[in-house]
């Protein structure tokens, strides 16, 4: 069952120049205890979708048109103030870059109580039980002491614990994991993945993973959709999606990674369209090797190609 849908969702930023469209009618949905991964490259909209659920776009975006439904609620529609419950209680995000999502000024123990404080209303000798509860789950040793330490004095995995430990201490239903393993080395994000998945065995919480690391995605997701230049091309179960790619992007991405095989490594030709360029048809059509006519003119939809297996392109 979904407790997450965004439908149909569409942004734009405005510049000097004018209005320019980010997101084209954007649609997926996260299911109760599971984990969906949003993959593509970077600058393909993955971020400001994620942005979009919790209502922290920059000033210059606006969405234009599009759903965003939690517990049969439009988020889009709420009140600021019932948001603002919602954001960090119910809904928490784990940030790209966990060396700068800790103020420096103040102790890790300080941060978390103040949240604690927020969203639960604990103070005192309960809400510091549950901040070193919530510390002792994402294994941080030596909790009690730690929330004295400031966030110089942690790594960068310490510090990315310390984050998912706010989110939960909060009970939130949702984490969204923007990159959550970025700047950490490889056997940090083993751990840092784990965790994850621990959390959502044990909480039954629901992840949305934002990545472009395929490795990532194929190792601990349910589901996939595949995003480029604003659009989700492609939405299957995670183990259908490595089995049998659908979109000519997907094949493309997929044969890009390092493998034991001896085969060369693919490259996808050309560059990500800006969001300043204007693309008739099929968004991925200057780069695709598949290309027809009517991939230049016309908008590809997400169609059924399989068991919960969708995507866009007219070669399917």
């Amino acid at each position: 069952m979904a407790i997450l849908e965004v439908k149909n969702l569409n942004i734009g930023f405005n510049f000097e120049n004018g209005f320019r469209q980010a997101l084209f009618d954007v649609s997926f949905s996260l299911e109760k205890g599971k984990m969906h991964a949003l993959v593509g490259e970077s600058g393909c909209g993955k971020t400001i979708s994620a942005m979009s659920i919790l209502r922290l776009l920059p000033k210059t975006a606006r969405i234009t048109s599009g759903e965003i439904i939690y517990n049969k609620e439009n988020l889009l529609e709420l009140p600021a103030k019932n948001m603002q419950k919602i954001r960090g209680s119910k809904i928490a995000l784990i940030p790209q870059d966990p060396m700068t999502s800790l103020n420096p000024l103040y102790t890790v123990g300080d941060q978390l109580l103040e949240i604690i404080n927020i969203h639960q209303g604990l103070k005192g000798k309960e809400a510091f039980k549950k901040a070193t509860e919530a510390l002792d789950a994402v294994q941080i040793p030596c909790a009690a002491e730690r929330m004295k330490a400031y966030p110089h004095e942690f790594s960068g995995g310490m510090k990315q614990r310390a984050i998912i430990a706010m989110a939960l201490a909060c009970n939130a239903e949702i984490l969204i994991a923007d990159e959550p393993t970025t700047a950490l080395d490889v056997t940090i994000q083993a751990q840092i993945m784990n965790l994850l998945d621990e959390i959502r065995v044990s909480k039954n919480t629901s992840i949305l993973l934002i990545t472009h690391d395929l490795a990532l995605v194929g190792e601990n997701s349910d589901y996939v959709s595949v995003m480029y230049a604003g659009r989700i091309v492609e939405t299957a179960p995670c183990k259908e999606f490595f089995a049998n790619p659908k979109h000519p992007y997907s094949v493309a991405l997929l044969r890009s990674l390092p493998s034991n095989r001896e085969a060369m490594l693919e490259t996808i030709q050309g560059q990500p369209p800006s969001i300043q360029q204007d693309i008739s048809g099929c968004r991925f059509h200057p780069r695709c090797k598949k290309c027809i006519d009517v991939c230049i003119n016309e908008v590809p939809l997400l169609d059924n190609v399989g068991i919960n297996h969708y995507c866009a392109c007219f070669r399917n």
